[in-house]
């Protein structure tokens, strides 16, 4: 499911201190800014509302709180959330020791307050967590997009393939044939490459034989752009590095040994 970051004026802030003044101060004047506030008196109170509200995006909480620290609740939510879920952490202390700041900080604690809070200058870092949330999100909506478009070309270049199979000429079978037969000394391929689709494996053999991405999608009938995609995909399923490994791995001259080591 595609994360969503609310309008800033609908945002949810799950307030979180042991102290109940503190919570019910912050939430009145959150609440008086357009912001909707969830307060909470507990890390163990924080951490339910957190699972049951889905637009609680940006979190509020004491450093120092009995059972579980504002650290360790941070560290908790990021748990759950996993990369489903985009939210930003403010923490608010009392004792600004030095450590627990960068501690705070190396878990990913976007920003931090001394206490007593300018609840002015608090209301602007909000506003800037609120746009690193948006940023967040058409980050994560162009990866989304662009994983689609990937899969799109994929299916619509197996589509190609699967309508250039029926109108290929006769010696290009043979010449698959050939190709197949030339894998090694046994006519066997590597088992390395046994998971590749039948595309990824013309590739692969393709680029065992020096051929460049122009001359590959020459032969197959594809595009230059679409030939990159399948030797990046052949690289990683096989684990090696460059093409220069990919040939050696399917060279008839290869020992089993050195495809082995060729694959590691």
């Amino acid at each position: 499911m595609e994360n969503r970051v609310k309008n800033p004026a609908l945002i949810k802030i799950l307030v979180v201190d042991d102290q109940a003044l503190i919570v019910e101060e912050l939430c009145e004047f959150l609440e008086s800014s357009g912001y909707r506030c969830v307060p909470c008196e507990s890390s163990r109170a924080a951490i339910e509302a957190f699972e049951a509200d889905t637009d609680i995006a940006l979190v509020l909480c004491d450093l120092h709180m009995p059972e579980m620290n504002g650290i360790e609740l941070t560290q908790h939510l990021q748990a759950l959330a996993g990369k489903q879920r985009i939210f930003e952490s403010i923490l608010l202390t009392g004792r600004a020791d030095k450590q627990d700041v960068i501690k705070a900080l190396r878990v990913g604690i976007a920003d931090y307050y001394q206490k007593p809070v300018d609840l002015n200058e608090l209301l602007e870092g909000i506003q800037r967590q609120i746009t690193v949330l948006q940023e967040r999100q058409k980050t994560e909506r162009l990866g989304h997009l662009n994983q689609k478009l990937q899969y799109l070309a994929e299916s619509i270049d197996d589509l190609y393939q699967d309508m250039e199979s029926v109108r290929r000429p006769p010696h290009y079978a043979h010449a698959a044939q050939g190709m197949e037969q030339d894998a090694s000394p046994t006519g066997q391929i590597p088992t390395i490459f046994k998971q590749l689709s039948p595309r990824q494996l013309d590739v692969a053999k393709l680029v065992s034989k020096g051929q460049t991405n122009y001359q590959i999608a020459c032969d197959l009938g594809i595009t230059e752009n679409t030939v990159k995609l399948y030797v990046s995909q052949v690289l990683r399923l096989t684990h090696m590095n460059n093409r220069t490994q990919l040939a050696l791995a399917l060279s008839p001259n290869a020992s089993d040994q050195q495809r082995r080591q060729t694959a590691h």
